[in-house]
């Protein structure tokens, strides 16, 4: 049986696609033989934009050390075994269904979200498997996600929080950073990305309250974009370190995280120069401000026009976004931008589109492909609209870049944007 057949029987075992809870996998955990009391040392890595570049950079320079790794991230963007990375290698379909079915059986039926017997999955993996350290990002929130079970991490991050998924998590900053800050954990250090005052002071109080040491950005580290280098300052060191191979100015930042880490953990997982450069320029991580190079969709382009995707989906990103695109338009200014958008129908396209007013000369709105809860071209396009951007709708993302290349003339960028769903479809589509 395929993985994504058990995928969708467990998916009918929880009425809700999220339900956040521990009760429910620590008592399929139990069953199992509590396989995260078996894993390697832990980095606990939560927040709201920068999880997963800041995942990358950790493990890029960890592999370049020469160590191996358990890896555990979501969501996926073409297969759902990129979630999970066993000894520094995507697990095999076949492995995946082999232990899905393993905790489905053990699970006997009983309620459990599709995101939490999952987490028992990998879990599981890892337990079977020697590695150096385990990489694990949390799915939402902190206090009650999935990975949250694990109560004894070698380091805890928390990368900027911004308003996201206020449904599940409160809306305000305040409220979101209580959550986030679950996964804090007493007397465990913590490095603490860039935040605003509000969400900081909560981390601050709850880290008091549970005597945790925190390394915080602007306080305790810093780092700083050079011409073709970062230069990464801590009470601890001060390092010249490559600038990553992540395309945007926020991943500096996310590289600024990761190096506070290597700092806390330098006893532990000690990291040369040489090492931590290699891996600086050689990480990779997809659907992130990515240029595409090659595909059915770039022999749409004349050799003027680049190709970008990006699966920012919240106010934060877009903000990321158009800060790079400032920056591409300064360098560049004959060249024009437009964008193709698709979202999904529990976002506020309009909270994401109104920042690239007056920097886009075009979009248009797609449905993205094979997601029953996409927002429709239409309603996006009106979002747009509103928004003050000269839109249309598009039957499909192929439609879409033909119309802008014939309506445009000259340098352009056209970039793919608006959901990690319509981000995976691309790649997928695209190969």
């Amino acid at each position: 049986m395929e993985p994504s057949q058990i995928l969708q029987r467990l998916s009918l075992l929880h009425p809700k696609i999220i339900d956040l809870s521990l009760h429910r996998l620590e008592i399929l955990l139990k069953t199992l033989g509590n396989p995260e009391l078996k894993l390697p040392p832990i980095i606990h890595v939560a927040g709201t934009n920068g999880k997963g570049s800041t995942v990358a950079m950790l493990a890029a320079i960890q592999r370049a050390a020469g160590r191996c790794l358990h890896i555990y991230t979501s969501p996926h963007l073409v297969d759902f075994t990129e979630r999970i990375v066993v000894a520094n290698s995507e697990i095999s379909t076949k492995s995946f269904e082999n232990i899905l079915y393993e905790c489905e059986v053990a699970n006997r039926g009983k309620q459990i979200t599709l995101f939490e017997i999952t987490t028992a999955a990998a879990f599981l993996a890892f337990s079977r498997k020697t590695a150096d350290l385990c990489l694990l990002e949390v799915g939402l929130g902190g206090r009650f996600d999935a990975t949250n079970v694990v109560n004894n991490p070698a380091l805890s991050i928390i990368t900027p929080i911004s308003m996201d998924h206020e449904h599940y998590l409160g809306n305000t900053l305040e409220k979101i950073a209580f959550e986030k800050s679950g996964v804090l954990k007493p007397g465990i250090p913590a490095v603490i990305g860039k935040q605003c005052p509000a969400a900081l002071q909560v981390i601050k109080a709850r880290a008091e309250e549970i005597n945790v040491p925190l390394s915080i950005y602007g306080e305790n580290w810093n780092v700083y974009e050079r011409k073709n280098s970062l230069q990464f300052e801590s009470q601890k060191s001060k390092r010249i370190v490559a600038q990553p191979n992540l395309v945007g100015k926020h991943q500096a930042q996310n590289a600024g995280i990761a190096l506070a880490a290597l700092d806390i953990l330098s006893n532990r997982f000690r990291v040369g120069s040489p090492e931590l450069n290699f891996g600086l320029k050689n990480v990779y991580w997809p659907g992130r401000l990515q240029k595409l190079n090659s595909g059915p969709l770039t022999r749409l382009l004349p050799p003027n026009v680049q190709l970008w995707l990006d699966g920012g989906h919240n106010q934060s990103a877009a903000k990321t976004i158009v800060q790079t695109l400032v920056e591409w338009k300064r360098i560049n200014p004959e060249r024009s931008i437009h964008i193709v958008f698709g979202a999904l129908n529990n976002r506020n396209p309009h909270d994401f589109l109104i920042y690239f007013k007056g920097l886009v000369s075009y979009v248009r709105t797609v449905t993205i492909p094979g997601e029953v809860n996409s927002l429709s071209s239409s309603d996006a396009c009106k979002a747009a609209k509103a928004s003050g951007l000269d839109a249309k709708a598009a039957e499909t993302v192929h439609e879409a870049i033909k119309e802008i290349v014939l309506s445009t003339e000259g340098k352009r960028i056209i970039l793919i944007c608006g959901s990690l769903y319509l981000a995976g479809s691309i790649l997928r589509c695209n190969k």
